[in-house]
């Protein structure tokens, strides 16, 4: 027997609809949309439906939502109508409990805003997180959905993420590698510990930190020298 998959939501007559068609989000989601109308109920978001839109109250926005604007909201059913409709004030559907990720954790990240440190993102669809500008690489907007890796949970309960994966990388054997790379380039290269961190995971796969790590260490052990560009001793 063939299946079909629908999605089932009620129309403005209340009377149960069922279409084929996927909707950028359903009950339980947050997501990026935009507003198509603004009228005296509230803002009405596309939501990837033809012939339905998603209703954001305004009580439930955080500022007087614009049409043509998109916004990050989340997705539920209202208690009182048992319809389905859209909030902007994410912090009450967040858990507020202390996360229980570990070290190097794959999770999935959603970016939400813009701040002095780099971007607030939703982890896993329940909590807060934060992503640093300096170890972002390559284009990042608003409403991106990324895999992300669990870098700490502070003390206060504040979760650092990273998009790139955390390996476990001995600072001795990155030395090897670095050594290595050295052999294979005439022994000498343009990178140094002031690099730019991009270029150094770029060529090493590796952070800026343990990269400067193991560069300290061949210096102690007298196998390169350091300057405008990191040399080998032959």
């Amino acid at each position: 027997d063939d299946m079909l998959h629908v999605f089932v939501y009620n129309d403005s007559e209340n009377r149960p609809v069922a279409t084929t068609e996927t909707p950028y989000a359903v009950v339980g989601d947050f997501a990026l949309m935009r507003v198509n109308q603004v009228n005296q109920v509230g803002a009405f978001l596309d939501w990837g439906l033809v012939n339905k839109e998603l209703l954001v109250p305004f009580r439930e926005q955080r500022v007087r939502m614009q049409a043509g604007r998109s916004y990050i909201v989340y997705v539920y059913i209202d208690d009182a109508t048992k319809r389905i409709v859209a909030s902007a004030k994410l912090n009450k559907f967040l858990d507020n409990k202390m996360p229980r990720f570990y070290h190097r954790q794959k999770v999935d990240v959603l970016v939400v805003q813009r701040t002095e440190l780099g971007y607030k993102v939703i982890v896993d669809n329940l909590f807060w997180g934060l992503l640093y500008s300096n170890e972002i690489y390559g284009d990042i907007n608003i409403g991106d959905r990324r895999t992300g890796f669990i870098k700490q949970v502070r003390d206060d309960g504040k979760i650092d993420v990273t998009l790139e994966k955390i390996e476990k990388v001995r600072v001795d054997d990155l030395g090897e590698v670095i050594e290595n790379y050295l052999k294979k380039h005439g022994g000498e290269m343009t990178l140094n510990d002031k690099s730019d961190p991009k270029d150094i995971m770029d060529t090493f796969n590796c952070s800026k930190k343990d990269f400067k790590k193991a560069l300290g260490l061949l210096y102690k052990q007298k196998k390169v020298t350091l300057g405008e560009t990191t040399k080998l001793v032959k």
